[in-house]
């Protein structure tokens, strides 16, 4: 992503925005805090067409209200335009011009990125840089995704593709996942591959009901929890294997349910010495998207007031 900014722009105030299947949220985010929030549904329907006058109705509400723009979004943001790994995730926003549609509205700066990375750059506020250069934040939910900091760094660049951790290989033996590969970490630790293996029991249940019967110890609930967590530990052992990282944050509805995180620590410390690594739960809810958007592009913006043009 290239950003410019005039070198005597004030950067206070944040109009950002977290685009997900269902719903967009937007706000003014000034010094980390959320103010004036609104949440809509994501269009469906004629989705391109709709999501146009979705951006064009956000940005007219917001007017004279910001000073730059911050998108968190689901799927992949590659030179502006909304991809993914499914595309059938996006529905018909496959292949959106986004930055292109927001920028017809302003003549703020502009700056975009995957709504994972985005939760893992607010998460990384909160650690103390001193301490943890490296750093993942990975979220178990409906899929499995990631945000990788390497030496301080949100890795976006060049395809928008790095953090998506939940496709790395978990069983190659194991389900086709939505990306169309057999066996990632996303088709065996997923909630929806909790659901697809539960939903098919002789007394099918939603994933919220597999996590309560794993806590009163059922044997096939606590099965299924295990596989997935035990996918999660791997993952985490290859990372820190593979990419030196010293702490990783774990958050989602799946990776916040009671038990779930104790079972992947239990699980990654029966590995040997060398694969551990400090695990925490998430701290930011539902508004990480936001604000971890407006704080990475605020420091490509400031760090752009020093070079000219930065890449994100």
């Amino acid at each position: 992503m290239s950003l410019t900014v005039d070198s005597g722009q004030t950067l206070q105030r944040c109009l950002a925005l977290d685009i997900g299947g269902t719903k967009i949220a937007s706000a003014i985010v000034k010094n980390g805090e959320i103010q004036q929030r609104k949440q809509i549904s994501t269009p469906q329907d004629d989705a391109a067409q709709a999501m146009n006058q979705t951006l064009a109705q956000l940005l007219k509400e917001y007017e004279g209200q910001f000073d730059y723009v911050a998108v968190a979004s689901t799927g992949i943001i590659n030179q502006g335009i909304l991809t993914a790994l499914n595309p059938k995730n996006l529905g018909g926003l496959a292949q959106f011009p986004l930055k292109d549609s927001i920028a017809q509205h302003t003549d703020k700066p502009i700056g975009l990125l995957n709504d994972v990375q985005a939760a893992a750059y607010a998460e990384y506020q909160l650690q103390n840089p001193n301490d943890v250069q490296n750093f993942t934040f990975i979220t178990v939910s409906t899929g499995v995704g990631g945000g990788l900091i390497l030496n301080h760094r949100l890795l976006t660049e060049p395809n928008g593709i790095a953090g998506h951790i939940g496709h790395t290989l978990a069983d190659p033996n194991g389900p086709v996942c939505g990306c169309g590969r057999r066996g990632c970490v996303e088709a065996i630790a997923s909630g929806r591959a909790i659901e697809a293996v539960s939903s098919q029991w002789d007394e099918p249940c939603d994933p919220k009901e597999v996590f309560a019967r794993f806590r009163q110890n059922d044997e096939k609930a606590t099965a299924l929890v295990t596989r997935s967590a035990q996918a999660i530990a791997n993952l985490i052992a290859d990372l820190k294997i593979g990419l030196d990282m010293q702490k990783v944050v774990v958050g989602g509805s799946v990776g916040l349910a009671e038990g779930y995180l104790p079972l992947v620590q239990s699980l990654l410390s029966e590995l040997p010495a060398v694969y551990h690594c400090e695990l925490e739960r998430a701290q930011f809810g539902q508004d990480a998207g936001l604000i971890g958007a407006a704080y990475w592009v605020k420091d490509c913006l400031l760090q752009a007031k020093n070079t000219g043009v930065v890449y994100g």
